[in-house]
C-alpha cells in the first residue's frame, strides 16, 4: 500500500478520544488524554484495535477541535495512536496542543515519515511493514511487541540501532501472555538494559 500520508491541512480521520490511565511503557500509571487516529495499513495479526485500520470508516474531526477537546479535560499529556498517526501529517495538531501547555506522545511503528512535534516518541516497530531509519535516531522508547520467542532476537536487532539514551521495553503480546510473561521475565534477568511493559490498563479494566 502506498506511505503517503492521506489527511487533509484541516481535519484527521478519529476513531476515538478518550482520558484514561497510560498502561504502557515509561509512562505508564500516568493520566492522559489519547487522541487514536483511523487509519493503518501495517496490517499486524495479532492487533487488538483492527477496526482502526479502515481510515474512511472514521469520522473527519476538524484539528483544533480536537485539541480543544484535548486541552478541557485537564490532562497534562497527550497520547497521539492508532492506528498508525504517521500516515497524517500532525504538524498542526500537536503545535496546538503544545501550545496549551501540555507534552505530547507519539505512540508509532515507525512505517511513515515522521511530522509534528513531540515530547517523548514511542517507537514500536513491527515484522510486517519494515521502518523508517529515521526514528531510531529520535526515539525515546523502544517497545518490542513479543509474540513468540524469535521476538526477541529480532528486538535485539532493533535495540542496536537506536540511541543510548533510549528506554528498552519488551511487552507480551496480550492473548499470549501467559507464555510469554515468564520468557520475558527469564530475559530480562540476563539482558539488564531491557524492561518488562505490560498493558496494565487491561489488568486495570479501563480504556
Amino acid at each position: 500500500m502506498s506511505q503517503e500520508k492521506i489527511s487533509t491541512p484541516t481535519s484527521l480521520p478519529i476513531m476515538e478520544t478518550f482520558y484514561t490511565i497510560q498502561g504502557e511503557g515509561a509512562f505508564s500509571g500516568a493520566p492522559a488524554f489519547f487522541i487514536r487516529t483511523g487509519g493503518c495499513d501495517v496490517g499486524c495479526v495479532w492487533c487488538d484495535v483492527k477496526e482502526s485500520w479502515d481510515a474512511k470508516a472514521h469520522p473527519q474531526a476538524d484539528i483544533p477541535d480536537i485539541a480543544k477537546n484535548c486541552a478541557q479535560s485537564g490532562t497534562g499529556i497527550c497520547v497521539i495512536t492508532g492506528g498508525e498517526p504517521m500516515m497524517f501529517d500532525m504538524s498542526s495538531l500537536t503545535a496546538l496542543i503544545r501550545n496549551n501547555g501540555i507534552r505530547t506522545h507519539l505512540e508509532t511503528s515507525g512505517a511513515h515519515p515522521l511530522s509534528g512535534e513531540w515530547d517523548w516518541i514511542t517507537f514500536s516497530p513491527k515484522k510486517f511493514m519494515r521502518p523508517r531509519e529515521e526514528f531510531y535516531q529520535v526515539a525515546n522508547e523502544l517497545k518490542v511487541i513479543v509474540f513468540n520467542s524469535s521476538d526477541l532476537q529480532w528486538a535485539e536487532e532493533h535495540a542496536s540501532k537506536v540511541s543510548t539514551d533510549c528506554l528498552l521495553y519488551l511487552q507480551p503480546e496480550w492473548d499470549k501472555r501467559d507464555k510469554m510473561i515468564p520468557l520475558i521475565l527469564d530475559y530480562i534477568r540476563l539482558n539488564n538494559r531491557w524492561r518488562i511493559s505490560l498493558q496494565t490498563h487491561k489488568w486495570l479494566g479501563v480504556d
